[in-house]
């Protein structure tokens, strides 16, 4: 009994002069990002991406939906290269002769990491609410426009029932005063501030969920203000309307053209109920009887 109890404890130095401490049971190696990595399983800052709502309890399946609906358009939209993340390169006469320069370039490209996927669902705490990233050639706004245009024709696309509205995002900054002036200058900047971008009509609609630290009231007067006096207000016959969603730590921003209604406000399911109901109330042809 006394040989146990003059044992002495481990210290925490003798833990690591053994070759480090022991693996924590219950603890999740990948709780925090990797220093100077991004985490693809959060909102960041710089992202783009797409909003989407759906039915109640149906997230897993409309994201397995929209993320084939996405897959088929990025294929019809851009060249395999783009969707590859990979650039045609020619080798010049010089890289051709010479063995050891190819032999090098080989090397190089074999380390380089695999292209991400234009398509990265972002898991949420948050019902009937799901988040795709995106990453180039894909540019939300049009992409999402596009669909809801062939949508809006009555083009047969991917079964996405479930589905409800799709909201673009050009860009995410941290949800706060700073953060909200810093993306409002990088997105409305190309559509208000141009040489021919003077005298536009415009509307703001915020949506905040989740978040204390931004109100619609703060939301509407900063964004107002970062377009300029030289545009106009108007909530019912805009040229732009400015998309602010704001999402617990992050704000993303967009902005779309005057067809936003016509479009359902990008309401897949809206949009498919109303090119089902004008294909049932399209006159039959008039068939013309021959003569016996």
């Amino acid at each position: 009994m006394e040989a146990a109890s003059n044992k002495r404890k481990a210290e925490p130095d003798d833990r690591d002069r053994n070759g480090g401490n022991k693996k924590v049971k219950g603890k999740n190696k990948w709780d925090t990002p990797r220093r100077g990595g991004q985490d693809h399983r959060v909102i960041q800052p710089g992202d783009t991406g797409i909003w989407a709502t759906c039915a109640m309890k149906k997230e897993a399946k409309s994201v397995s939906d929209l993320r084939d609906l996405f897959q088929e358009y990025a294929t019809k939209l851009y060249e395999p290269e783009q969707l590859n993340g990979i650039a045609a390169e020619e080798p010049s006469d010089a890289e051709s002769e010479d063995i050891e320069a190819q032999i090098k370039k080989e090397l190089a490209d074999m380390r380089k990491p695999s292209a991400k996927p234009l398509f990265t669902s972002v898991k949420l705490d948050t019902q009937c609410l799901m988040f795709f990233k995106t990453r180039s050639p894909v540019e939300p706004v049009a992409f999402v426009e596009k669909i809801c245009q062939e949508a809006a024709a009555g083009i047969q696309q991917p079964n996405c029932r479930f589905v409800k509205r799709l909201t673009p995002i050009t860009s995410f900054e941290k949800a706060n005063s700073k953060g909200l002036e810093a993306v409002a200058k990088q997105v409305l900047a190309p559509h208000f501030h141009g040489p021919d971008s003077a005298g536009k009509k415009f509307a703001i609609r915020p949506s905040i969920r989740n978040n204390k630290e931004l109100t619609r009231d703060e939301v509407i007067k900063k964004v107002a203000a970062a377009v300029g006096p030289n545009h106009k207000v108007d909530l019912q016959n805009y040229d732009l309307l400015i998309l602010v969603e704001v999402y617990k730590n992050v704000v993303g921003m967009s902005v779309v053209g005057h067809d936003f209604e016509k479009l359902k406000r990008f309401n897949l399911e809206e949009l498919y109920q109303a090119s089902q109901v004008k294909d049932v109330a399209a006159p039959a042809p008039i068939r013309i009887a021959e003569d016996a």
